[in-house]
């Protein structure tokens, strides 16, 4: 793999091993129930690869001030259940508790700290440099105790922490089973490509999806940009048709600051890109709670548009299925609402369908793929939205970064 180390290039038997995860999920607000453990199931192929190391598990849930900001045992109790092997939990980050636990700790055996949010280092040294994050307590506390760091944090590898890149220069720092999946995927999605190559873009983040698409077509490797979703809505708006007031207030809303950049980017895509460029024909909008449907010229309508239509899917259809390669970022629809579940619904079974390479990526369009059981009929289901859409843009990635420094003074 790229300049990075991955297991099959060091021998971890018998060594301690540091495994720092991101097990970020959703969990249920008044029971705390995991609601998708897709990215817990998704750190098992490193650990069973690990199985005769002593391995300490490092993780973050959430953030300070938030309902879902838990300490890390129910997380090492649900990983224990799926891998069939027990996890001690220590209610500790790198204070002597947690240093006590590691020392006494056989070969085989598996700990896990607690959320490294909880200190405060891990929150406050986010713009530091590496030799500042080498002087944090977390760093210069845990590094003497391994022989190894290795990391499956993908989904946080946009980011810059003590536990997610301070160790690149006192230990070797591998890529787990799951980081170099992510790494290999979204490399080939933004680099290599099986022509043709289909990106469908949707979901509310605007600007990450022109970003995406500028990036794409800047490299010459993509065939067809489909839009969906409020991105999709957008590109009508800015393209001249009038989508209703409702549904511009929604959109600017929503980006906020960013509105007047995502404009001038989805602008800059038609006057110069207008033939890569797959938009919604027809669309259905909610009135009186039912699901209507509506031709883009019948619009503008004053209800919320929250799907693309069967016009619209029927168009993209054959185009999937005649791609080489199909990346999908972000919902179709507001399919949290069961009338409008469909667009969504239907663009994950084409994914499933193509005999293309697909790559899903982002929050909600991955955790549908885990809720609806078919993470094995596509190629590849990322665990990271926000790390996955910054990678599609070509922007740095802290974590690979650091890989990538350890990987030059280790190797």
């Amino acid at each position: 793999m790229n300049g990075v180390l991955s297991l099959d290039d060091i021998r971890l038997s018998g060594k301690r091993v540091l495994y720092r995860v991101d097990i970020n999920s959703p969990l249920h607000p008044e029971t705390g129930a995991f609601l998708d453990d897709g990215r817990l199931r998704a750190i098992t192929p490193t650990l069973s690869a690990l199985s005769d190391a002593k391995v300490v598990i490092l993780g973050h849930q959430s953030r300070p001030g938030r309902s879902d900001f838990t300490d890390l045992s129910g997380h090492a109790d649900r990983i224990s259940r799926i891998l069939g092997r027990p996890i001690k939990f220590i209610p500790d980050v790198c204070g002597e508790l947690a240093i006590d636990a590691i020392r006494s700790m056989n070969n085989g055996e598996i700990l896990c700290l607690d959320n490294v949010r909880m200190h405060a280092e891990e929150n406050s040294l986010k713009k530091a440099g590496l030799e500042d994050l080498r002087l944090s307590q977390i760093v210069s506390n845990l590094a003497p105790e391994f022989d190894a760091y290795v990391t499956d944090a993908f989904a946080a590898a946009h980011r810059n922490s003590p536990t997610l890149t301070g160790f690149a220069d006192d230990l070797p720092c591998i890529a787990g089973r799951l980081m170099e999946r992510e790494i290999s995927a979204l490399q080939t999605a933004v680099t290599a490509p099986p022509r043709p190559y289909v990106v469908i873009l949707g979901g509310a983040k605007a600007d990450d999806s022109f970003r995406v698409a500028q990036n794409l077509i800047e490299r010459g490797v993509v065939d067809t940009i489909a839009f969906v979703g409020v991105v999709g809505n957008m590109v009508l708006w800015v393209n001249g048709t009038d989508i209703g007031e409702g549904n511009k207030e929604f959109i600017r809303t929503t980006l906020g600051d960013d509105f007047d950049t995502a404009w001038s980017m989805a602008q800059e895509l038609f006057q110069n890109h207008s033939e890569l460029l797959f938009v919604p024909s027809d669309v259905a909008v909610e009135i009186d709670g039912e699901r209507v449907a509506k031709q883009v010229d019948e619009l503008p309508v004053p209800h919320p548009i929250y799907d693309i239509g069967l016009q619209t899917l029927m168009r993209l259809r054959p185009i999937m299925m005649n791609a080489g390669c199909v990346l999908w970022n972000g919902p179709a629809s507001y399919f949290e609402k069961p009338a409008f579940a469909f667009g969504t619904i239907e663009i994950l079974n084409m994914c499933t369908e193509t005999a293309a390479m697909t790559i899903v990526g982002g929050g909600h369009t991955s955790a549908l793929v885990n809720s609806r059981g078919v993470g094995d009929k596509v190629t590849h289901n990322s665990t990271g939205g926000g790390a996955c859409l910054q990678m599609l843009c070509g922007d740095k990635m802290p974590v690979i970064e650091a890989l990538t420094h350890s990987a030059k003074k280790f190797s």
